[in-house]
């Protein structure tokens, strides 16, 4: 696939990117060359092929989903402007 000048001034603006006039051939040649690379790409043959999420197989380490309070209830609560029997003191919103 070539493309023409107008098309890599077009890409160049939406990309928000200054090209200068001297390198819209060379840009133009280079991007066709991509694009033609990845054509070829879709020749290949993958129906054998499992999809992947990671060259590598390995099972992510996982812990155990436990809930816990953290045991720094009384640290966290240094922070409170107001604290009653553990828990955060906060006005009514409600009524």
């Amino acid at each position: 696939m070539a493309f023409d000048d107008e098309t890599i001034i077009r890409i160049a603006r939406l990309s928000r990117l200054h090209i200068s006039n001297d390198d819209l051939e060379p840009l133009s040649e280079e991007l066709s060359k991509i694009v033609n690379w990845v054509e070829q790409l879709s020749e290949v043959d993958t129906s054998d092929v499992d999809p992947m999420t990671n060259v590598v197989e390995i099972k992510p380490h996982q812990r155990v989903d436990e809930v816990d309070d953290g045991g720094y209830v009384h640290e966290v609560l240094e922070n409170a402007p107001e604290a009653n029997e553990g828990f955060f003191v906060v006005k009514k919103v409600i009524e």
